[in-house]
């Protein structure tokens, strides 16, 4: 359906022969609308169809129009309203814009600045609507078990969102301490098997002769030490998600076993014969370059390009701006709760030591020298004498000036150079339709209430109500 064959517009209008010549005015210029009379039955069309445009007449028979705009703006309604008002009441039309009216008109008007009018008020809507959609969308501090509001992550988030309602593999990349699998548990946590297992193995810390049967298991008697047949984390993630980190440490023979399975979905565990079959999301991870590690013969060029689907390459710390600073006050926080410890924060010249040092064993480490801090030391301010090495004062690694923004392609470490690849991955909008609709419900319909709830704004989800009903209009 068009814009503009939508009844995006609600006339508030208590004289019927009025209103039927406005309606007229827009019909002509392609605007379909919707009238209402009285002022009660306004407010609650308002809330329930979340018009774009309220054209607004103040003097209504049972309310002020003036408290109509007024609850649309303190509910943070996504909607934008233009007032009618009589000649010589300018006072109220000025009244009406410092509450928030786009626009006013007074009575008579013509057809033609009626519409203009209504254009513009559209327009600014449009404007501002995409506007709050960026800033949702760049201005997250935390992402299902990420910190962090930098502008490296922003982008990490946005695959994770679409990448999540896929079954199409991820390989995540990123130095040791980055959260690779944080970054996994985040995916699988979005996606449609959340319910189902995630079953992480580091391939790098499994002896090569067990990790087949760490991955598809065993029968009894396989091997010595096979004492009964065995599940192996394929088996055991049906359903759900397997994720397997540090992917270059695994042996090239057990790399030809996984492409297999990949291809078929089918396996066979160790010692046995019989065929099994798995409903499995594959998830990959490792510290190393993968194409190098393709190009030197020590990873498979046929499977690297089998998972290398989804790429998502996590910044360093370094690269995160105050990301640092605001994990750093999360571990505080948490490590003095579990710890039975009072501190609550750090004193100014500590934090500007943490936020300068390079860390380059990156959130694993920050997450080792609070833990540190925490056990060893007791009040409620973290101050100097407090700081293990290598935070030691004098004996600091000064973080290195950030390297300028690479260009589209190129090698950097602090964006996402892949990000084009998961533009299109899947309908994230269900799952986030879902989890509103379902804090709304718990809430009895009260979408402020359930907004607090979900940490957002109350316009953020009367916007994204109104992008889904236009969807389903379509």
């Amino acid at each position: 359906m068009d814009d503009t064959d939508r009844p995006d517009i609600l006339l508030v209008e208590d004289v019927p022969s009025l209103a039927n010549v406005y309606r007229e005015f827009l019909r002509k210029a392609g605007f379909a609308s919707t009238h209402l009379s009285l002022g009660r039955e306004a407010q609650d069309y308002v809330r329930g169809h979340l018009p774009k445009l309220v054209i607004l007449d103040l003097q209504l028979p049972d309310m002020a129009g003036i408290e109509i705009l007024r609850a649309i703006k303190q509910e943070e309604l996504p909607t934008a309203v233009v007032v009618i008002t009589a000649h010589g009441s300018i006072n109220t039309a000025v009244e009406a814009m410092q509450a928030g009216a786009a626009d006013f008109i007074v009575k008579p008007f013509s057809a033609e600045r009626l519409v203009v009018t209504v254009r513009n008020a559209l327009e600014q809507h449009r404007l501002r609507t995409l506007v709050n959609s960026f800033r949702d969308d760049m201005g997250r501090s935390r992402f299902h078990g990420f910190i962090g509001s930098s502008l490296p992550m922003q982008p990490v988030y946005r695959i994770i969102e679409n990448a999540a309602t896929s079954k199409a593999t991820v390989f995540i990349t990123g130095e040791s301490g980055t959260g690779k699998e944080v970054c996994a548990e985040a995916i699988h946590r979005a996606s449609p098997r959340r319910a189902k297992p995630f079953i992480a193995i580091n391939c790098g810390a499994i002896p090569k002769d067990l990790i087949e049967s760490e991955v598809f298991g065993h029968v009894k008697g396989a091997f010595t030490g096979a004492t009964a047949d065995r599940d192996g984390a394929a088996s055991r993630a049906d359903g759900g998600t397997l994720f397997l980190d540090e992917l270059c440490e695994m042996d090239l023979n057990l790399q030809t076993k996984l492409l297999r399975f990949l291809q078929t979905g089918s396996f066979t565990r160790v010692g046995g014969s019989k065929v099994e079959k798995v409903d499995i999301r594959i998830l990959c991870a490792t510290n190393r370059n993968p194409q190098t590690e393709v190009e030197e013969g020590r990873f498979r060029e046929d499977l690297y390009y089998r998972l290398h689907v989804i790429p998502i390459h996590l910044p360093p710390l370094r690269d995160r701006d105050d990301d640092v600073i605001e994990i750093a006050r999360a571990l505080l926080l948490q490590y003095s709760k579990e710890e039975s410890k009072e501190f609550s924060g750090f004193l100014p010249e500590v934090e500007a030591i943490i936020k300068n040092y390079a860390w380059p064993g990156n959130v694993r480490q920050l997450q080792n020298v609070i833990r540190n801090i925490v056990v060893l030391n007791d009040g409620q301010q973290v101050g100097l004498d407090m700081l293990p090495p290598p935070l030691t004062p004098g004996l600091t690694i000064a973080r290195p000036i950030a390297p300028p923004v690479a260009s589209a392609g190129a090698s950097n470490p602090g964006v996402l150079s892949s990000a084009p690849t998961a533009i299109a991955v899947g309908p994230l909008w269900r799952i986030e339709k879902d989890a509103i609709e379902r804090a709304i419900a718990a809430c009895d319909g009260n979408i402020p209430r359930a907004a607090a709830l979900l940490e957002v704004a109350p316009s953020t989800i009367y916007r994204k109500k109104q992008a889904w009903d236009e969807m389903a209009a379509r």
